[in-house]
């Protein structure tokens, strides 16, 4: 039995006036998004609502597609707002075709879509490969923090954790003996078979914050065990010690918290991070961006604040997103490791890496310990070098200002790491789309 999509005819015919698609002038963005997702490849989408999937007539996803990406590439992020631009806005009734998908059908799309959305970001990319927008001769990497869907002041220390337990647990005990207390009154007043035994709402409220706080805990506490394990430390490593050495080789146990480190109760899987405005709730987001257009060729997102483990995740993502391997990367001094250096030692990229901030003056190479680090040094010091190094700024750097301050995009709509990291690609998508409809325009 096909699916039955709601009606969608984008080139229906009206009196006033002739067609929706005439609404707009050419060149109008709206109709580069609208012709670029007909050429996408949709079946993943399509799939979802085929055999046993929903047959209440959902809305058709080439219109939901158009419309969401639409509102991306033009600063629309709020699915409340997208759904009261499908009423107000001519660009997307044009691109809905006087469809009007409520706000919590354009949010379900969006989270239900989630794999899809990065599926189609490596398309868009391999078809700005094709029209000669990327050529994968020089790439510039670089990380920009963006805030999470979550407050910093949502959060709590392990140390306030413990206190905070002590404390609530003690206030639901003497509460329970209280309403234990009741419940035998009132026996003794109306009779036994009289119901008093529901919980006081205050005694819920508690029940609730305590549990909240002891997952956080636990979260936390499961985190530092396996941040000492990639460390090489082991639950037993202070009694391996050598014979005749005394006193602990660690300042604390083995997966002891420290008492100010943090847990997120509404978005636990982002952390604190320093960022230009202080210290936020953020995800650290990684571009490698095309030197030819200003394309973005990979965007993935983690929550570890530091870029030095994203470079080789990075170029690995370049070139499952376009099929080549780039001939040079730049990058700024964040990635720099022997470790990393090592990894790309037999690579045929032309590799740049700074060695500090700029400004600064760096710190010696010992080239017996970290030999390929001495080497990216001194290659840094000749002419060829520094030319090559120059461009980095001007490569990386634009985009992600593009995200944040002409999309506007500062902070994420979803929570989870999986979700935004779909996000993010939805984001870098539509900021594609917008950069090719300008330059096809020129």
């Amino acid at each position: 039995m096909p699916t039955s999509f709601r009606p969608y005819l984008p080139e229906q015919v009206l009196l006033l006036p002739p067609s929706l698609t005439e609404w707009l002038p050419q060149g109008h963005l709206s109709y580069f998004v609208f012709d670029t997702v007909e050429a996408l490849d949709l079946a993943a989408f399509y799939k979802r609502y085929e055999g046993d999937g929903r047959r209440n007539q959902p809305y058709d996803p080439r219109m939901m597609l158009k419309v969401l990406i639409y509102a991306y590439a033009t600063g629309t992020f709020s699915s409340r707002k997208i759904a009261r631009k499908l009423e107000e806005d001519v660009a997307y009734r044009m691109l809905g075709a006087d469809n009007f998908p409520a706000h919590r059908t354009i949010a379900e799309f969006r989270l239900q879509h989630l794999k899809e959305f990065q599926d189609l970001f490596m398309q868009v990319v391999r078809i700005a490969r094709e029209v000669g927008l990327v050529k994968l001769g020089t790439i510039a990497i670089d990380g920009t923090k963006i805030k999470a869907n979550a407050s910093k002041h949502k959060a709590m220390s392990h140390g306030h954790m413990l206190k905070e337990e002590k404390r609530l647990q003690q206030e639901i005990d003497d509460l329970t003996k209280r309403a234990g207390q009741q419940d035998l009154d009132e026996d003794g007043l109306y009779g036994a078979e009289f119901r008093g035994d529901e919980l006081p709402a205050e005694l819920s409220r508690r029940n609730e914050r305590l549990a909240k706080i002891k997952a956080a805990r636990e979260r936390l506490e499961a985190r530092q065990a396996e941040e000492d394990r990639s460390a090489g430390r082991t639950p037993d490593d202070d009694e391996n010690r050598p014979e005749g050495k005394r006193g602990p080789d660690f300042k604390r146990k083995f997966g002891e918290v420290p008492d100010k480190k943090q847990e997120n109760f509404t978005d636990p899987e982002s952390r604190i991070m320093k960022t230009p405005n202080g210290f936020q709730q953020c995800y650290n987001a990684q571009t490698a961006v095309d030197a030819t257009a200003h394309i973005i060729v990979a965007a993935e997102l983690g929550n570890n604040a530091a870029d030095v483990g994203q470079l080789v995740p990075m170029l690995n993502a370049v070139k499952a997103n376009t099929g080549l391997v780039p001939e040079q990367a730049l990058a700024d001094a964040g990635y720099r490791s022997e470790d990393n250096f090592q990894v790309l030692a037999g690579s045929s990229i032309d590799l740049v890496i700074a060695m500090g901030r700029e400004g600064k003056r760096c710190a010696e190479v010992d080239a017996k310990t970290s030999p390929h680090t001495a080497a990216m040094a001194a290659k840094l010091h000749t002419d060829e070098g520094r030319v090559a190094y120059r461009k980095r700024k001007w490569i990386a750097e634009p985009p992600n200002g593009w995200i944040k301050s002409v999309l506007g995009f500062r902070q994420f709509s979803l929570r989870g790491l999986h979700r935004v990291q779909a996000e993010f690609k939805l984001v870098c998508l539509a900021l594609n789309l917008r950069r090719m409809s300008t330059l096809r325009a020129a």
